[in-house]
């Protein structure tokens, strides 16, 4: 029999509504009968107990917040009587002990990938064109208009939309009437991609608006973060356009390049504004150099390669009440299976971990990951404070709207994406996933500044959940979106890629649907599937600013 709520935890106090329901209704769940005195939306939680003012809110398990003034067994949980409160945590005692999933159906399977140098084997074969600074933004923009239509790389959304339709009609004398009733949308299989370079994926033009100005440290994690780029297994080689004056010098950049990848062998062009003859001369020169490396670039092919070269990125975005009952645990589960392969898996957005740090804590394999991952919480969480906000304003209004009211609340369902894996790294923003297994990654809650993140660390895949729905996407880790519900799948299949709202309506469990997810992401990952921020062209990238973003 279908449920119609749940809790999480048998330790929870409050129980989720899996549907609508109104003022009135009674709920009979493990064996009490609960008369709801308010209506309860989906997604939504409602008092288990009668709460007095102060009293401890938890869900998952932990605690998610503090009630601010009585609430009655049967009413809703909202930011109108509780609010954000989280467990304290300490260095201590942990327990590494894991029970791993069965991997059976996925030993000795292989994907198709990119083998590079370093040992490394990328999903796909990019090359790269940034900016060391933002001055060489309209550059770089003169670039890719030249080169991407006319090399083959169109995406869905350049031509989704018909505006030589919409000029004719007008030069016709069409009225703004009709032209509002023409259907202008072109389909996919209107779009011809005739790829000059068939071995090339793609070719990412990044802009940003760093390298100059703001403090220096700005400047010198840029270029870590470029480097981590350029280094990526799914970079077969960059183009590099520096203004010459500007605060990110190339030699920050290749000092990271080297850290990261000391016998670096990529091609790699680097482009001086300043001492070129003219604005002129200067594009027509990177483009030379630019088609040179992808001619390099397309003499790579993919080749099979063990799953454990896979490297996940977890990440959530546009979550709501589901999100930690479906999506996020699939994932997780998928995450421990890729573990449990001898493959590395990254789970980032510190603010979202707020709430369960101790949990984090214990399944560290060593102290000192520990002590690391406790000083980078408290030193983020310091920062927010001096920043005159808090980890407690991480929520969005669209997450409080769909049933996530507190931080805590929110970041117990976020870490689900981790599953269950000891915690085998620890990085701070920019450094590189070098051990198998399961790495906590600092970076803000913002998605792109997150999945930016995620992809400069190392991550070939990423894996994006969501509940409200978000096109965002990488430019070089292909990004596969998971909904946490039906409703959102069926409402963005242009977006979503997997459901997950199945494990909410009982046809799936947590465990199969992780299992399907793992299947799509090897098709991924050979080129045999292409998710729909990758067919979009949704290449998002924000350079992280610290102490400014949560």
């Amino acid at each position: 029999m279908k449920h119609t709520v749940l809790k999480v935890q048998p330790t929870d106090n409050v129980i989720v509504a899996l549907k609508d329901f109104k003022a009135g209704d009674e709920v009979a769940f493990e064996g009490k009968t609960y008369q709801l005195l308010e209506d309860i939306p989906t997604k939504h939680k409602f008092a288990g107990e009668d709460f007095p003012e102060g009293a401890s809110i938890y869900m998952y398990g932990v605690l998610v917040g503090k009630a601010t003034r009585p609430i009655p067994k049967g009413t809703r949980i909202s930011t109108e009587n509780v609010a954000h409160s989280s467990g304290d945590y300490k260095l201590g005692a942990r327990n590494t002990n894991w029970d791993a999933p069965d991997i059976s159906r996925f030993e000795g399977r292989t994907f198709n990938g990119y083998h590079r140098a370093d040992g490394k084997v990328g999903t796909r074969n990019y090359w790269l064109v940034v900016p060391l600074v933002f001055c060489e933004n309209r550059n770089i923009k003169v670039m890719q208009d030249a080169m991407l239509e006319q090399l083959g790389y169109a995406t869905d959304r350049q031509f989704a939309v018909d505006v030589p339709q919409l000029i004719d009609l007008y030069k016709s004398g069409a009225s703004a009437e009709s032209i509002l009733e023409t259907q202008i949308l072109k389909s996919a299989g209107d779009i011809q991609r005739n790829r000059l370079f068939p071995n090339v994926d793609g070719i990412k033009f990044l802009t940003h608006e760093g390298g100059c100005g703001g403090i220096r440290q700005d400047s010198e994690v840029l270029c870590r973060l470029l480097a981590g780029y350029i280094t990526h297994p799914n970079v077969a080689g960059a183009t590099v356009l520096s203004l010459g004056c500007q605060n990110a010098q190339f030699k920050l950049l290749d000092a990271a390049i080297k850290e990261m990848d000391p016998n670096f062998s990529k091609p790699l062009y680097v482009m001086e504004q300043q001492r070129s003859n003219s604005e002129r001369d200067f594009i027509a020169e990177s483009v030379k150099k630019t088609f040179a490396g992808l001619m390099e670039a397309n003499k790579i092919e993919r080749k099979p390669a063990p799953l454990n070269k896979i490297v996940i990125g977890l990440e959530c975005g546009g979550s709501d009440g589901f999100s930690g009952i479906s999506a996020n645990p699939a994932l997780g589960y998928t995450s421990d299976l890729l573990v449990g392969l001898g493959g590395t898996t990254i789970l980032s957005e510190f603010p979202e971990l707020n709430g369960v740090e101790q949990e984090l804590i214990n399944r560290c394999t060593s102290d000192e990951l520990a002590e690391k991952f406790a000083n980078l919480m408290g030193t983020y969480a310091q920062r927010a404070v001096e920043a005159g906000s808090g980890f407690d304003m991480n929520p969005s209004p669209g997450n409080i709207k769909d049933g996530l009211i507190t931080d805590a609340m929110k970041s117990a369902g976020a870490a689900k994406k981790g599953g269950t894996s000891p915690i085998t790294d620890i990085l701070d923003y920019t450094e590189q996933a070098h051990k198998p297994g399961l790495n906590l990654l600092c970076t803000p809650g913002n998605d792109v500044e997150s999945t930016t993140g995620l992809a400069g660390s190392g991550a070939n895949v990423i894996v994006f959940t969501t509940g409200l729905g978000t096109p965002t996407g990488n430019p070089i880790a292909p990004t596969v979106k998971m909904s946490s519900n039906t409703a959102l799948s069926e409402r963005m299949e242009d977006i979503i890629d997997v459901n997950a709202g199945t494990v909410i309506s009982g046809e799936d469990t947590i465990q199969s649907k992780g299992e399907e997810l793992l299947e799509y992401i090897i098709r991924v990952a050979s080129g045999e599937a292409v998710p729909h921020a990758e067919r979009l062209g949704q290449d998002d990238f924000i350079p992280w600013k610290r102490g400014v973003s949560l």
